[in-house]
């Protein structure tokens, strides 16, 4: 889409360019968080899990220092992922420039939309070299032409889609918070057990008294194990039934269609439906017992062992491909959908799926591999009284997610058209 702005390169519009590319920090467990390139994704900074130490940040740091709205670019795997830095502390890896607009002349929030905008990211990959992997080099970054309205302009424009993308960083932050306290609840009633300790203890567990008198008041032996009277040592098999998906053949697949949830969609906490293949209604008709509803539960079979997210709620529901898999829920001799999401979240169980999985070059695990993972289980009418209680944060966290992801559309709309001119705003008063 052409602007109908005047457009600079990127060379005379920014008051600091900062490269940190071609060199590896020393990273430590713990520290001050290093953004790298694999964080930055769809505007926004993932939280990250690598650090470098205090000591070695100033050092480490001499070739600029990043400030507060600083917008951020990768420049290769991936090239042209952007987002822009907060108010924290945080250092800079490799395969990423920091801008910084000039003063007064672009705002840097503008800046963070223009580069996202399909008409800069096509200069951005003309501009690349390579083949196997595309980069980007800092004298051909700084001629990439950014569209430039008025800096009253710039504002107004940041102003609309940035109130879009703060209300989905919101939603994030509070459907994070959700999962947190349904699995801390998960956490104190069945792998610590603290009501079985205060009723032992003769403390008041503060639970409602229909869920207070599930829980025994002492403890008992089972093989070794010890845990609360009267729970069974069993498997996941005994609180769930499993389904595989469906072999699709590789003629099926289409560039728009039914989407069909494959093993790198499956994200931890939910399943990622812009990355998912497509088929045929026709297609989709041969595999229609393989349709997925909101709220179901898959697990990664093969490379992404033991990953496990929840389906969102959409107007498209996917199909399961083979070696994802599906938790059966809610039918007799099974568990609900919140008591199996904590269970299955827990970092442990993801370490127990991997130890029964196979295979040097790519990791997989089967069926039954899964269903023998090991467990207490707690009777189900305490499991049905957790889903009481818990089910309503599960499915708060799907509504929080499909609101972001109608944000997220409503943006994606109007970011080309309000940055290249195509839709005129106005001041208030204008």
């Amino acid at each position: 889409m052409a602007s109908r702005w005047p457009s600079l390169p990127i060379s005379d519009l920014t008051d600091a360019i900062i490269d940190y590319r071609g060199k590896t920090p020393t990273k430590t467990a713990s520290g001050i968080p290093l953004i790298t390139a694999k964080v930055v994704k769809g505007g926004r900074i993932e939280t990250p899990n690598e650090f470098i130490a205090e000591a070695d940040f100033d050092t480490w740091m001499r070739r600029g220092m990043p400030q507060p709205g600083d917008v951020l670019i990768t420049t290769e795997a991936p090239l042209g992922e952007v987002a822009q830095l907060g108010t924290e502390r945080v250092a800079l890896a490799q395969r990423l420039i920091a801008l910084r607009g000039k003063r007064d002349v672009l705002d840097s929030r503008f800046l963070k939309y223009a580069l996202l905008s399909e008409s800069v990211q096509n200069e951005l990959r003309s501009r690349a070299t390579g083949t196997t992997v595309l980069g980007i080099k800092q004298s051909e970054l700084r001629k990439v032409s950014i569209p430039l309205p008025s800096y009253q302009e710039q504002l107004l424009i940041a102003k609309i889609l940035g109130e879009l993308d703060d209300k989905i960083e919101l939603n994030n932050r509070m459907a994070a918070t959700l999962e947190e306290t349904a699995r801390a609840i998960f956490k104190s009633w069945f792998i610590n057990f603290d009501p079985v300790h205060a009723k032992a203890e003769g403390r008041p567990t503060n639970l409602p008294i229909e869920i207070d008198t599930l829980f025994p008041d002492s403890f008992e032996d089972q093989a070794d194990v010890t845990m609360p009277t009267g729970w069974l040592r069993g498997r996941l098999s005994d609180v769930t039934r499993f389904q595989g998906g469906y072999a699709f053949k590789s003629r099926d697949w289409v560039d728009q269609g039914i989407p069909v949830v494959k093993i790198g969609s499956v994200k931890p906490g939910l399943v990622d439906l812009n990355s998912v293949s497509y088929v045929t209604e026709e297609v989709a008709s041969e595999a229609a017992r393989f349709r997925l509803t909101p709220g179901d539960l898959l697990i990664g079979m093969t490379g992404y062992v033991g990953e496990v997210g929840l389906v969102p709620i959409t107007d498209n529901p996917p199909l399961l491909n083979q070696r994802v898999g599906k938790f059966v829920q809610d039918e007799p001799g099974t568990s609900s959908i919140a008591y199996l999401y904590c269970l299955t979240r827990d970092a442990d169980f993801k370490a127990q799926v991997e130890s029964k999985s196979h295979g040097t070059a790519q990791a997989n695990v089967s069926a039954d591999g899964i269903l023998s993972v090991p467990l207490i289980v707690p009777p189900p009418a305490l499991r049905d009284q957790f889903n009481v209680l818990v089910r309503p944060i599960i499915d708060r966290i799907l509504d929080a997610h499909a609101e972001s992801s109608t944000l997220a559309i409503t943006r994606d709309i109007l970011l080309p058209n309000l940055v290249s001119g195509e839709i005129a705003i106005r001041s208030e008063g204008a």
